[in-house]
């Protein structure tokens, strides 16, 4: 009999009290649809790295999420209840993550979860939204390892698989043979590796060099040497957070004329103008458009929503937490005046073709739910912005 048919068959008061031991730690209490959910408000619960080395992405997310529940709640919110957001910071350490999460489940306080960044994070917290049943919207990692079926997770941005092949793809046709990997060494980088191996094979090429860099940059030095003994026509940097800083201004001084290139989550914000001249020319793969060209409508919302929020700043990083925000509202819009979690997954895997204005979601209906295909690549010019 499973955990909830169980449950039902006590008195409530009895109930709670043998839900520790019929269930971990981390399951939700008895009435698990209310978790998260009053009269006048929904809350989602996210877990970032607002500290340590992703701490710049964990503040674009935080930024973007909060400037679109604004802009929903200002126009009503969602069926009379307004957007509540539980963030917590974990870091970038995956026991944090899941620890946090653990305590949103436990304390029954997220109706929904969204955006928490990081692969080995998402690792971590996957299994465990699985085994309680909350829907999670937008995971911010593209890792294919972790869009294997998972039925309460929605991904919003295309996969790292994707990104890869198709900056390989436009290196290759540069006619660029000497193409060398430097990659964070945790699940996140040895992943790129094995997609960015994987895309150079068939073109009959190999990684003209190969080289982990700890996440705290302790072996740049080391790092740097081995590229330089390579000498490559161009670098693909599956690399993320602060340490993505250190590589770019190293290879800009020890391999002179290198092109370098990176994924979507490569470098934060905050890194762009700070690196100078040392970020220009630098191609990158794009999941959302450019944050800074309003020629699309989705583009213009998101910036009005900074800008009410007291932003003048944009960055990709917002950009994608302000459409994760919006993916997940138009599911409760969808899930009705009394939405359950249950109702929330049925409508989102029911989304065809939703347009937010220039950028298209569409969920299969069937696991594993991926929502974008969007790729773009660009080319960093002045100020960290991108000029194509």
């Amino acid at each position: 009999m499973r955990r909830r048919q169980i449950v039902s068959l006590v008195p409530r008061a009895a109930a709670i009290a043998a839900v520790p031991a019929l269930a971990p730690a981390f399951v939700r209490n008895a009435f698990a649809d209310e978790a998260g959910l009053s009269a006048k408000a929904i809350t989602i619960g996210s877990t970032v790295s607002l500290s340590g080395p992703l701490a710049a992405y964990g503040t674009d997310i935080k930024l973007g999420t909060e400037a679109a529940m604004a802009q929903i709640n200002a126009r009503g919110g969602i069926h009379g209840r307004t957007l509540q957001l539980q963030i917590v910071d974990d870091g970038y350490v995956p026991q944090r993550s899941a620890d946090n999460v653990r305590q949103m489940l436990s304390k029954g306080t997220a109706f929904a979860l969204l955006s928490c960044n990081g692969t080995p994070n998402n690792a971590a917290i996957i299994p465990l939204i699985e085994e309680a049943g909350v829907p999670y919207v937008a995971p911010i990692t593209g890792a294919s390892s972790l869009r294997k079926g998972a039925r309460n997770v929605f991904h919003v941005r295309a996969s790292y698989t994707n990104e890869v092949h198709r900056l390989i793809q436009r290196l290759a046709g540069m006619g660029l043979k000497g193409i060398g990997i430097v990659y964070l060494d945790n699940a996140y980088g040895r992943e790129i590796l094995e997609d960015a191996t994987r895309a150079l094979e068939a073109g009959k090429m190999a990684p003209s060099v190969q080289a982990a860099i700890a996440t705290d940059g302790k072996n740049l030095a080391e790092v740097l040497n081995k590229v330089h003994a390579a000498r490559p026509s161009a670098v693909l940097l599956a690399t993320a957070g602060t340490v993505s800083v250190a590589m770019v201004r190293g290879l800009r001084k020890s391999v002179p004329g290198v092109l370098l290139t990176g994924l979507s989550v490569t470098l934060p914000n905050d890194s762009l103008k700070p690196l100078g001249d040392d970020a220009r020319g630098l191609a990158m793969t794009m999941v959302v458009p450019a944050p800074h060209q309003g020629r699309l409508q989705l583009v213009r919302d998101y910036q009005s929503a900074l800008r009410a929020h007291g932003q003048q700043e944009f960055s990709m990083g917002s950009l994608e937490a302000y459409v994760n925000a919006r993916v997940l509202a138009e599911g409760l819009e969808r899930a009705g005046r009394d939405p359950t979690q249950a109702r929330l997954r049925s409508a989102l895997a029911g989304m065809r073709n939703w347009d937010m204005g220039g950028f298209v979601i569409d969920y299969s209906g069937q696991p594993p739910h991926v929502g974008s295909s969007f790729i773009d690549l660009g080319v960093l010019g002045n100020a960290g912005r991108f000029i194509g």
